[in-house]
C-alpha cells in the first residue's frame, strides 16, 4: 500500500504551518494537530516582537534573514525597545551591549521622554533599539495556513498522534481520526516534541517547556501609549508593551513545567507587577486579563532542526524557545530546504548561521544534559 501523503507535519503552530506551506509547493502535505484549532498553545498566546538583537547568534541570524519577508508582507508595526539598567544589573548591561547591532545609549531623561511612566531615579543607564517592531502574529500564522491550503495541503485538527510506526519505508501515524501514511514525518509539536520523538523511537532532545505569564492592565487616564516602546530591565525581571490601548506586563518568567494547557502563575505575575511598579510612576489597581504560554528550549537554547540520524525519515523542528515567531520566516525556509536535501539558502548563510548549532546531533553529544523520557 502506498503513502497517503509525502510528508506528515505534527503540529499546526507557526513552525508546522510555515514549513508545511513551503513544502506544499512540491509535496503532498498533511498537518496534524491535537487541538481544535491551529496555534492553540504557544503561537496563539505570543506577544511577539521582531527583535534582531534578541537570542543566541543562530536566532539573531535567522531573525535578520527574515526581515524582508516580514516587511514586504505587512506583518510589522515599528516599535522601539527600551532597555533600562537599575542598580545591580551592570553585568546584564555589559552582556546586552556586547556584539549587538544598532543599539544606542540614551540619557535617562530621553528614556523618560519615550516612556513617560518611567520613575525618576529608577534607571542608571538606558539603551534604545530602534530596529524592533511588533509582529502581527495572527496575520502571519493565517497567511502560512492559507498558503498551505492554496497549494493543496491538508490541516486536520483534533487529531493527536497516538502512535508512530515505521515499516516498508513509510511512517504510519495513528490518530482518533484515522491512520495516515507518509515517507517523512516532521516533528513540529512544540512543548510535546520529545513525546512525539518517543513515539517514533527517537532519543529525546531534552526539550524543556517554560511558562511565560502575561497581565493586561489599563493605561493611566489621559495617556496614550500607542507610541511608547517595549520597555524592560536588562536583567529581564519584567517588561511591558503597549497593545490595543492597554499595557501587557510580564514578570519575564521562565518556569520549567511539563507540557500542558498553560495559564498565568498568579503569584509570579503579582511579583512581576510589583517589580514593574518599582520602575514606574503608576499604581496598577486593576488587572483586566491574564494568560500564560509555553516556550520550549533545548539544553543549549538553540532550536533543533534536521533529520534524526538514527530514525529514517524523522525530522526535528522544535525548541524555538521565545524566538519562534520572529525566526519563523527564515527557519521555515531553512527547514524546508533541509527536508528536501538542499543546501542552506544563501541569504540565511550570508547572515552567518552555523548549521551545526541547530543539528539534532549536537543535542545528544556528551556534556549536554538531556531530559530523560518518562
Amino acid at each position: 500500500m502506498g503513502p497517503d501523503f509525502d510528508i506528515i507535519v505534527i503540529g499546526a503552530g507557526i513552525a508546522g504551518a510555515s514549513v508545511a506551506a513551503h513544502l506544499a509547493e512540491t509535496r503532498k502535505i498533511l498537518v496534524l494537530d491535537m487541538e481544535e484549532r491551529p496555534g492553540f498553545h504557544s503561537t496563539g498566546r505570543s506577544a511577539a516582537a521582531y527583535e534582531p538583537n534578541y537570542g543566541p547568534p543562530a536566532i539573531r541570524a535567522l531573525t535578520r534573514a527574515g526581515r524582508s519577508y516580514f516587511s514586504d508582507g505587512g506583518f510589522l508595526n515599528p516599535r522601539a525597545t527600551l532597555f533600562l539598567m537599575p542598580e545591580g544589573q551592570e553585568n546584564d548591561f555589559d552582556m546586552l551591549m556586547a556584539g549587538q547591532q544598532g543599539l544606542r545609549e540614551i540619557t535617562t531623561a530621553a528614556a523618560r521622554g519615550l516612556f513617560p511612566l518611567l520613575r525618576e531615579g529608577y534607571t542608571r543607564r538606558a539603551v534604545l533599539d530602534p530596529g524592533t517592531a511588533d509582529i502581527d502574529v495572527d496575520l502571519l500564522h493565517q497567511t502560512y495556513l492559507r498558503l498551505l491550503k492554496s497549494r493543496g495541503g491538508t490541516v486536520l485538527c483534533s487529531a493527536p498522534v497516538e502512535a508512530l510506526e515505521r515499516g516498508n519505508g513509510l511512517w504510519t501515524a495513528a490518530t482518533p481520526k484515522g491512520q495516515f501514511r507518509a515517507a517523512i514525518v516532521i516533528n513540529a509539536a512544540g512543548a510535546w516534541g520529545d513525546a512525539i520523538g518517543k513515539l517514533a523511537g527517537a532519543r529525546p532532545m531534552g526539550l524543556q517547556p517554560k511558562r511565560r505569564s502575561i497581565a493586561v492592565v489599563p493605561v493611566p487616564d489621559g495617556m496614550d501609549a500607542m507610541a511608547w516602546p517595549l520597555a524592560g530591565d536588562v536583567g529581564e525581571t519584567w517588561y511591558c508593551k503597549p497593545q490595543s490601548g492597554k499595557l501587557l506586563v510580564s514578570p519575564a518568567d521562565a518556569t520549567p513545567v511539563d507540557p500542558h494547557d498553560a495559564f498565568a502563575d498568579e503569584m509570579i505575575l503579582a511579583e512581576g507587577i510589583d517589580r514593574f511598579q518599582q520602575a514606574v510612576d503608576f499604581e496598577v489597581t486593576r488587572v483586566e486579563h491574564t494568560w500564560g504560554g509555553l516556550r520550549s528550549f533545548a539544553p543549549d537554547g538553540n532550536p533543533v532542526v534536521g533529520y534524526d540520524s538514527s530514525i529514517e525519515g524523522f525530522f526535528w523542528l522544535v525548541g524555538q524557545g521565545g524566538y519562534g515567531i520572529q525566526s519563523s520566516p527564515a527557519l521555515s525556509r531553512l527547514a524546508a530546504a533541509l527536508v528536501r536535501g538542499e543546501a542552506v539558502p544563501s541569504d540565511i548563510a550570508d547572515e552567518g548561521l552555523v548549521l551545526g548549532e541547530l543539528s539534532p546531533e549536537r543535542a545528544v553529544t556528551p556534556g549536554i544534559p538531556l531530559q530523560k523520557g518518562s
